[in-house]
C-alpha cells in the first residue's frame, strides 16, 4: 500500500467521524434550543420543588389570617350569652325583680335564672360547675342582694358580674354586695395558667408527631404508637413540674394534671398522625385548623364558654384543647368534682386517631420492611 492510500485512509474514518460528530453536536443543539411547550413546561414546575413551595407561600398567608381572626373573633368582645345563676331568697319580692330585670337588661337577656331552696343547694351547684353565681335576695326589712361570684369558674364571667351587679344596684336603688366564693390561686389571678399549660400540650403533642414523621421516619406502627406514648409522658410531667414544683404558678393535683397532660399530648400526637396517614405531607393543615384555629379559641381556658360565641362554646367541649381546659380545670379548682365528659373527649380522639392509623398503616409515609428490619 502507498504512503498516499495510507494518508487517505487515515483521514478517512476521522473525516467520517468528525462529520458525524458535527452532525450530532448540531442535532442535540437543535433539540435543546427547541422552546418548551406550555405542557411540557406545566409538567416540568409540578416536578420541581417550586409548586409545593409555591402553595405554601399563599396557605402560610391564609393561615396567618385565620390565626389572627380565629383569636380575634372569640377573645376581643367577649359578651355574655348563656350564664347559668343561681337565685335563693325572695326573688319575687320588688327589689328582686327590680334587681334581676336590671341584670336581664344589663347582659342582654343571657342570665339564666335557676330558683334554688338554699344557699346550699345553691353552692354545690357551683362546685359542680351547673352555675356561675348565686344571688341571694334579701327579704322583710332586708332590701338588699347578695351576689356570689365563682372566680374559679370563669374569670371573665366572675368579671362581668363583679362589674355590672354594682351599677345595676345603683341604677334600681338596691344595695348590692359582690363575694367571690370561689377565688382563683394567688399565682393565677387571671386563670390562664391552665389555658397555657394546655395549649402547650396540645402544640407538642402535634409538633412532637411531626418530628416523629421526620427524624424517626423508619418507625414502624406499633413503635410510632409507642414513641407517642412517651414523649407525652414525659413531655407532660415536664409542663407539670414547670408550672407547679419550679415557678409555684398554680398548685396543681399533680398526679391528676401529669395524667390530663399526658393524655392531650398523645391524643394531638395521634390526630397529627391519622391526618399524616390520611393525607401525607399535607397533615399539618388539618391538623392546625383543628387543634389551633378552631379548638384553642374554643377551649373556654382564654375566654369562659358563656361569653364565647355560642356556636363556638359547644363545639369547643368536643375538641381536645376543650376538653383538655375542662378536666384541667375541674381537676384544679373542683377537686372531688370531676365529670367523665372529657375524659371520654380526649380518650375518643385518641383512640379513633390510633385506629384510623392503624387500620390505613401502609397509606403511612413511614416504617421499614420487615427484610429491612430483619437484615439490620
Amino acid at each position: 500500500m502507498s504512503d498516499h492510500e495510507s494518508g487517505e485512509q487515515s483521514q478517512h474514518p476521522h473525516g467520517a467521524h468528525g462529520a458525524h460528530g458535527a452532525h450530532g453536536a448540531h442535532g442535540a443543539h437543535g433539540a435543546h434550543g427547541r422552546v418548551p411547550t406550555p405542557g411540557e413546561r406545566w409538567a416540568a414546575f409540578k416536578r420541581s420543588p417550586f409548586l409545593p413551595a409555591l402553595v405554601l407561600v399563599f396557605i402560610l398567608a391564609a393561615a396567618a389570617g385565620l390565626f389572627a381572626g380565629s383569636y380575634t373573633y372569640s377573645m376581643a368582645n367577649p359578651t355574655p350569652h348563656h350564664v347559668p345563676t343561681a337565685v335563693v331568697g325572695t326573688p319575687d319580692a320588688a327589689h328582686g325583680k327590680a334587681f334581676l330585670g336590671g341584670m336581664e337588661k344589663a347582659l342582654n337577656a343571657s342570665l339564666e335564672v335557676r330558683r334554688y331552696d338554699s344557699v346550699a343547694a345553691a353552692r354545690r351547684d357551683v362546685e359542680e360547675q351547673k352555675v356561675f353565681a348565686i344571688v341571694e335576695v334579701g327579704g322583710g326589712e332586708d332590701k338588699k342582694v347578695t351576689m356570689d361570684v365563682s372566680g374559679a369558674s370563669g374569670a371573665s364571667v366572675a368579671q362581668v358580674l363583679a362589674e355590672t351587679a354594682p351599677k345595676v344596684g345603683e341604677r334600681v336603688g338596691v344595695p348590692v354586695v359582690v363575694k367571690d366564693i370561689k377565688p382563683l390561686q394567688e399565682g393565677d389571678p387571671r386563670g390562664l395558667a391552665i389555658f397555657y399549660i394546655s395549649l402547650a400540650a396540645v402544640i407538642i403533642g402535634f409538633v412532637g408527631a411531626i418530628q416523629l414523621s421526620v427524624h424517626a421516619r423508619g418507625l414502624n406502627p406499633a413503635e410510632r404508637i409507642a414513641f407517642t406514648a412517651m414523649y407525652a409522658l414525659l413531655g407532660a410531667f415536664v409542663i407539670a413540674a414547670v408550672v407547679d414544683w419550679w415557678l409555684g404558678a398554680v398548685r396543681l393535683p399533680f398526679v391528676e394534671s401529669w395524667l390530663i397532660l399526658a393524655l392531650t399530648m398523645f391524643a394531638s400526637g395521634m390526630v397529627f398522625t391519622m391526618f399524616n396517614t390520611l393525607f401525607g405531607r399535607w397533615a399539618m393543615l388539618p391538623t392546625w385548623g383543628l387543634m389551633v384555629l378552631l379548638g384553642n379559641p374554643s377551649s373556654g381556658g382564654a375566654v369562659s364558654w358563656p361569653l364565647l360565641p355560642s356556636v363556638l362554646g359547644h363545639i369547643g367541649q368536643w375538641l381536645p384543647p376543650g376538653a383538655s381546659v375542662n378536666a384541667q380545670h375541674t381537676a384544679v379548682y373542683f377537686g372531688g368534682h370531676q365529670h367523665a365528659f372529657p375524659f371520654l373527649v380526649l380518650g375518643g380522639w385518641a383512640l379513633v386517631s390510633s385506629a384510623v392509623f392503624w387500620v390505613w398503616r401502609h397509606r403511612h409515609p413511614g416504617g421499614r420492611g420487615v427484610g429491612a428490619a430483619h437484615a439490620a
